[in-house]
């Protein structure tokens, strides 16, 4: 048998979802099911004068309705600004915020019945756009009156290393430029859905396409009042979610409450308009950003002013301020560094994290500013990124420590594939090459609620039938990690994968995990999965030794054997599981992850730190028309540093479905608004890549086998979107010889750039 750590192996899952045969969320279906739909507010900001329901309820099918007054518990994704309820209680934020919702029969029934529902608005004024609400503004205009500031400002995240001003303004050669990025949301397959049920031992059953059902728990709890062992959270299989399914959301917990008060099961399935509602997506942001360095290319200094679009409520937004700025930081030496990130509430529907959260937008400003830098220095950009990476076991400016790091490697590999040193700068016109790296966290070293409890548990239990079963509360969102907790322990115990069953994210069974956001999962949970099955293997070690007469340690667990390291047999796996089960039955064994100390002591220091840093590069060929300003991306090189790929084929196909991300938001993809409504709220109108547009890949692994993951792993799900932004922008250069600031970049704001280069040259 070869190793089960490094093979591609297909996802557990895959057959059941191509086939149709997997359960997600929506699919669940119990006896005398209810379903519920929502009232929204037609209103960007307005007070609530009066509510009437009696109409509705009268309406036929209708067996209960919930207003605001009925869940005023505040609550949120971090606990320091919980500033959310599940429906709007004394005023409404943004159009689409829910404001009261009905139980019925039937879903039809409901809708009818929300209709009928009257609310006297008291319009406000409604601030769209963050200049305006980073304005002094009284307590009752502000979208939150508690709020510490005298404006809609929501959090502001200052740091400084050294003096980057007086660094930049003493730096031979130093690029200014001012980015503007829409907002841009998830676009996952399978709409919010939730199914909740009042059982009849007076627990609560929530099943919900979440990816954090550890923090709905407790969110579910705070909310309802109810103890958190009445209460049980089952993720079924998920159809994506990119950060999009990362917060607890109103609609889980007024479905919740409408199985409690009814005693009835009740269902919520979005439709796409309100997926879009909800939002969640990445910020729409605007950074003027300043890079200098000297004349051999080395950089000398960076500073960077970022305005961040919140929307209405918290989220993950003080987190995202933070990161805009701090991971700017790598993959290259950067000092004197400094940053100064203002996130502003507005009335729009919030937004919160997605997919390379808080460093896909500066990320793209960093590296097309790299490029300009590369211009003024007369040197290749790709040879002035190598000047300035990072080595592997060093601290960053702002102490992040980097452990391994394979982004040279990552670098010349694109450089080479691409055909790069022939190439650059040598394409007809409206042909070109781009490049550009990138970095990311492999999970958050700081969990968001403080306690003393490990980041995750995994347990491994062996019972009579030779089954391990690992049960972890980690979130299978598409990204494969449930074959990965397999792969972990098939590889420790020396089994074939089939003799190994995934249990996860079900409170009820499986111990703590935090979720699956920061790409946190292979690296944590992989770790403590690794941890118990070790210790398994050590009992079962044990107890054959002293049936056999030899060193525990002498024994090797080998294609589904017990041998000794000379290759003698001992016993099967089937006896070694009898001999270990003797006298005592099945047993479980427990292992654990908390991410090590580190970090400075200013304030901000816990912001981007994490036990690794993967790394990558992209390069991207575009071809542009400057006819109609229209862009196509020929091909894609992206190489990324995992650590060690455990799933060589998942890995390949995060780096892929990367890529295809991260072309929506360079060149199509933005959800626009007029008077704080979203006009294109449907996949007919929000315009992501389609299998045409989608470019030829050609993707490389780096393995640079950390010390700190798990057989050597980093993330991979997240990181890979950096670069390929950038590489894009760099590439449209490179053919048409213009720097595009705004993002999309669509064929119109590249034939404005074409118009404008064409008048400076008379």
């Amino acid at each position: 048998m070869t190793a089960a750590v490094g093979n591609p192996t297909p996802l557990r899952d895959a057959a059941a979802k191509v086939t149709g045969r997997a359960l997600y969320a929506g699919d669940y279906s119990f006896p005398a099911l209810l379903h519920v739909k929502f009232l929204r507010s037609p209103h960007a900001h307005a007070e609530i004068r009066g509510l009437d329901i009696a109409a509705a309820r009268q309406a036929p099918g209708v067996r209960a309705i919930a207003v605001g007054r009925d869940l005023p518990v505040t609550f949120g994704i971090l606990p320091i600004r919980p500033d959310e309820t599940a429906m709007a209680v004394d005023k409404v934020r943004y159009i689409g915020e829910i404001v009261a919702a009905v139980a019925a029969e039937t879903a039809e029934a409901a809708a009818a019945a929300a209709r009928l529902i009257r609310v006297e608005y008291r319009p406000l004024r409604a601030f769209l756009e963050p200049a305006a609400a980073l304005a002094p503004c009284p307590p009752e205009e502000r979208i939150h009156a508690a709020s510490r500031h005298p404006s809609n400002l929501h959090k502001e995240a200052r740091l400084r290393f050294g003096d980057p001003e007086a660094a930049l303004a003493g730096s031979p050669l130093r690029v200014a430029a001012h980015f503007r990025f829409a907002g841009v949301t998830h676009a996952f397959t399978e709409p919010h859905a939730t199914v909740a049920v009042w059982n009849a031992d007076d627990t609560l059953t929530v099943i919900s396409a979440t990816q954090v059902p550890h923090y709905l728990h407790r969110t579910l709890a705070k909310v309802l009042g109810l103890p958190l062992h009445r209460i049980q959270v089952k993720k079924p299989a998920l159809g994506g979610g990119f950060g999009g399914k990362s917060d607890p959301f109103p609609h889980e917990l007024i479905t919740a409450y409408l199985a409690l008060r009814t005693h009835r099961p009740v269902k919520c399935v979005f439709t796409r308009e309100e997926v879009f509602l909800n939002n969640r997506g990445r910020h729409p942001t605007e950074m003027d950003l300043a890079l200098g360095c000297d004349r051999d290319g080395k950089l000398t200094g960076l500073f960077a002013d970022i305005v961040i679009d919140g929307g209405a409520y918290s989220s993950f937004g003080v987190v995202t301020t933070y990161y805009n700025g701090v991971l700017m930081q790598g993959p290259y030496r950067i000092e004197p560094f400094g940053f100064r990130a203002r996130r502003v509430y507005t009335n729009k529907p919030p937004c919160g994290a997605m997919r390379g959260h808080g460093a896909v937008n500066p990320r793209y400003a960093v590296e097309v500013a790299l490029d300009m830098l590369a211009q003024e220095a007369g040197l290749d950009p790709c040879e002035l990124r190598e000047r300035n990476v990072l080595p592997a076991d060093t601290l960053t400016v702002g102490q992040l420590r980097i452990t391994s790091n394979g982004v040279r490697e990552c670098l010349r590999a694109v450089r080479a594939r691409s055909g790069w040193d022939a190439r650059h700068g040598k394409l007809p016109y409206g042909r070109g090459l781009g490049v550009a790296c990138g970095f990311f966290i492999s999970g958050s070293a700081l969990p968001i609620l403080w306690n003393r409890y490990p980041q995750t548990v995994v347990h491994v239990k062996l019972d009579f039938d030779g089954r391990v079963v690992v049960f972890s509360g980690a979130a299978d969102i598409g990204q494969g990690s449930d074959t990965i907790l397999a792969l972990v322990a098939a590889e420790i115990l020396g089994l074939p994968l089939e003799r190994v069953q995934v249990e996860s994210a079900d409170t009820r069974l499986t111990p703590v995990d935090l979720g699956s956001y920061s790409s946190r999962v292979t690296f944590m949970a992989g770790n403590a999965c690794r941890s118990a099955a070790e210790k398994l293997r050590q009992a079962i070690a044990a107890a054959v030794a002293a049936e056999k007469g030899v060193a525990a340690a002498a024994i090797v667990f080998r294609d589904g054997q017990l041998v000794t390291a000379d290759g003698q047999r001992l016993a099967s796996w089937d006896e070694a599981v009898e001999i270990a089960l003797a006298g005592r039955g099945a047993f479980v064994e427990s292992g654990h992850y908390t991410s090590p100390k580190m970090g400075g002591d200013f304030k901000g220091a816990g912001a981007g730190l994490s036990p690794a840093y993967s790394f990558g590069a992209v390069v991207s060929e575009v071809a542009v028309d400057p006819v109609t300003g229209r862009v196509r991306v020929v091909k894609v090189w992206g190489a990324h540093d995992c650590g060690r790929a455990l799933n060589p084929l998942a890995v390949e196909g995060q780096m892929q479905g990367s890529i295809h991300m991260g072309l929506g938001q360079a060149l199509s993809e933005e959800l626009v608004y007029q008077e704080g409504r979203i006009v294109n709220a449907s996949f007919a109108d929000y315009h992501i890549p389609t299998a045409v547009d989608t470019p030829e890949m050609d993707v490389t692994i780096v393995e640079s086998r950390d010390r700190e993951g798990p057989f050597g792993a980093k993330e991979a799900g997240e990181g890979p979107i950096h670069p390929v932004l950038p590489a894009i922008g760099n590439a449209i250069f490179d053919a048409v010889g213009v720097r595009l600031f705004e993002l999309p970049m669509t064929p119109a704001r590249v034939l404005a750039k074409l118009r404008e280069q064409e008048r400076r040259r008379g």
